[in-house]
C-alpha cells in the first residue's frame, strides 16, 4: 500500500574530496570542475537534481573548492563581454549554471569520510528526507534514476539507495548490499550492507552507486558511527544499522539501475565518459564519430 511521506525538496552534493587520482590536474583545480566535454562534471549532477524537482542544493565543500562557487555564481564581466560581441549562444551557456538552482555551501572541516560529509548537511536539511548525489557518478538524463528513487521513498518510506549489478571481481571497489525481492521488479529490500568486501565475502554482486535518498534519522546514527574502513565515517555503516533495525529510521530499499552511468572518478572511465557523451552530441557527434572510426581503424 502506498504510504504518505514528506515530499523531498533538498539535495546534498558532497564535494570536499582531494581528487588524488587525477593529480596533477587537481592540484589547484577541484576534481568536480574537470570538464566532461565542455561542462564541468558537477554541473551535470546539479542538473540531475533539478530535473528531479530538487531546486534546493547544498554542496559540502572543503579547502581549494572556491571555483565551485564561482562557477554557479554570476560573472558580470564575462557576460558583459559576450553581450557586446552579440554572442547570445555562449552568453546563455554562461548564465545557465547560475540560474540552475538555489545553491548553498558548507565546509567539511576535516575529511572524515562520506558519512561525515553527509552529517555536515544536518542543519540545512533539518527533519526532512533528502537526496545525496555523488559527483563521480553521472547518470544519463534519459534514465531518470533519482526520480525513481524519490518515488520509491514516497511509497515505502525510510531510505533508498541506488544499486547496480557488477562483475564479482569488481565488487571490492564498492559498497555491497544483500537484498530480498519486493513486489516491484526494480526494487529490492536491503537486508545488509558491507563496505568494499573481498569478492569471496561479498553477499551479492549488487554494488552501491552514488545516489541516495535518506531518512533524516540517519543523522542520529551518523553522530554515533565510529570510523570504519579507511579510518573514515562510512555512510554504508550507518545504512547497515538502519537495515538491521527498521525502528531506527525506517526500512532501506534499493533501486536496481540498468541505465547509462558514467563513472568520472576513474581516469579510464572519465575518458570513456567524454567519448560517449561527445558521440551523442548533435553539434559534435557526427564529425567526432567519423574521426573516431578512422582513428580506431588506423590503430587496429
Amino acid at each position: 500500500m502506498t504510504q504518505s511521506h514528506p515530499r523531498i525538496s533538498k539535495a546534498v552534493i558532497p564535494a570536499a574530496g582531494l581528487g588524488t587520482r587525477f593529480l596533477p590536474a587537481t592540484k589547484a583545480t577541484p576534481k568536480e570542475m574537470l570538464p566532461v566535454v565542455d561542462k564541468p562534471a558537477i554541473q551535470y549532477v546539479v542538473e540531475e537534481a533539478v530535473a528531479a524537482g530538487l531546486g534546493d542544493v547544498l554542496m559540502v565543500t572543503g579547502r581549494n573548492k572556491r571555483p565551485l562557487e564561482d562557477h554557479f555564481d554570476r560573472n558580470y564581466e564575462l557576460e558583459s563581454a559576450l553581450q557586446k560581441k552579440g554572442d547570445a549562444g555562449r552568453l546563455a551557456k554562461v548564465q545557465e549554471s547560475s540560474d540552475l538552482a538555489m545553491i548553498h555551501y558548507v565546509r567539511q572541516g576535516d575529511p572524515k569520510g562520506l558519512g561525515h560529509a553527509v552529517l555536515c548537511a544536518a542543519p540545512h536539511v533539518g527533519n526532512e528526507p533528502f537526496a545525496v548525489l555523488l559527483g563521480d557518478d553521472l547518470i544519463d538524463p534519459r534514465d531518470p534514476l533519482l526520480q525513481r528513487m524519490i518515488d520509491v521513498q514516497e511509497q515505502y518510506g525510510g531510505s533508498v539507495i541506488a544499486l547496480m549489478e557488477v562483475a564479482p571481481e569488481q565488487i571490492h571497489l564498492y559498497g555491497c548490499a544483500s537484498v530480498a525481492p519486493t513486489g516491484d521488479g526494480d526494487v529490492v529490500e536491503v537486508t545488509g550492507l558491507v563496505e568494499k568486501p573481498d569478492a569471496a565475502d561479498a553477499p551479492s554482486n549488487y554494488a552501491i552507486i552514488g545516489r541516495y535518498v535518506l531518512d533524516p534519522r540517519i543523522f542520529d546514527i551518523l553522530r554515533k558511527t565510529e570510523p570504519g574502513r579507511g579510518g573514515e565515517i562510512q555512510i554504508t555503516d550507518a545504512l547497515q544499522q538502519l537495515a538491521a533495525d527498521e525502528k531506527a529510521g525506517g526500512p532501506v530499499h534499493g533501486v536496481v539501475f540498468k541505465g547509462r552511468r558514467y563513472d568520472t572518478g576513474d581516469r579510464g572511465d572519465y575518458l570513456r565518459a567524454i567519448v560517449r557523451l561527445a558521440c551523442e552530441r548533435e553539434d559534435l557527434g557526427p564529425d567526432f564519430r567519423t574521426w573516431l572510426r578512422s582513428y580506431v581503424a588506423e590503430e587496429m
